[in-house]
């Protein structure tokens, strides 16, 4: 079941002696500050959220709830290998249960009707750039602005690591690159932790993806 989106307003303070400008995020009310707000829908990505059978590079959805629930390949060609089964199982424990979200393993996980499993990782080709490691896309569009079922693909051959991994699942709940942000970011930003391009291998979410998830959901 989708939860209603609050909207997140941008207010600007100007220092007026240093001529320096400020990007301050309101939630519900509250003061929220950030470094950037990199969270879908952004003035420079509001492209809405729609449903897709394969990637073709859009990434702008946000999750349904935040109750997320995740599901990985366990037959077929895109079957994880236990090793990179262990690295998603690290990634969601250990990187966004620590957030505001509540994350659980789909065991039996749902395809269709109001309840899909929020997340389904695949380890095959991306289907893309041939330079591009991992990629997610959005399978069934709850609105605009939510997608109930995304997918996450990864190549095999090692790429399962915990920041590409990170990276991906940050798509997959509405996190997006330094140049989509606002204030724009550099993508090599290393405030944008696993949201930087490129990724390092063990980077994980920093405080900044934490905020914005956090007042999201």
């Amino acid at each position: 079941m989708s939860i209603p989106s609050i909207r997140r307003l941008s207010v600007k303070a100007v220092c007026l002696s240093a001529a320096v400008v400020t990007t301050v995020a309101v939630t519900a009310g509250v003061a929220w500050a950030a470094y950037t707000d990199n969270m879908y829908p952004t003035q420079y990505e509001q492209s809405g959220c729609f449903s897709e059978s394969g990637p073709d590079g859009q990434v702008s959805c946000q999750t349904d709830n935040a109750t997320l629930t995740y599901y990985m390949d366990g037959a077929g060609t895109n079957m994880l290998e236990t090793e990179d089964r262990n690295v998603v199982i690290s990634v969601m424990n250990t990187v966004y249960g620590p957030t505001d979200f509540s994350v659980s393993l789909d065991t039996s996980p749902e395809f269709s009707g109001s309840a899909e499993t929020d997340i389904v990782y695949e380890e095959s080709a991306v289907g893309m750039s041939e330079s591009a490691d991992g990629v997610t896309f959005c399978n069934n569009a709850a609105s605009t602005l939510k997608c109930d079922q995304q997918y996450i693909r990864i190549r095999g051959g090692g790429h399962y690591v915990k920041g590409l991994t990170c990276h991906e699942t940050g798509h997959a709940v509405g996190l997006l690159h330094g140049n989509k942000s606002s204030p724009m970011r550099s993508n090599t930003d290393e405030q944008l932790g696993c949201m930087e391009t490129p990724t390092s291998d063990e980077e994980g979410l920093q405080a900044n993806n934490i905020e914005n998830i956090n007042a999201t959901y």
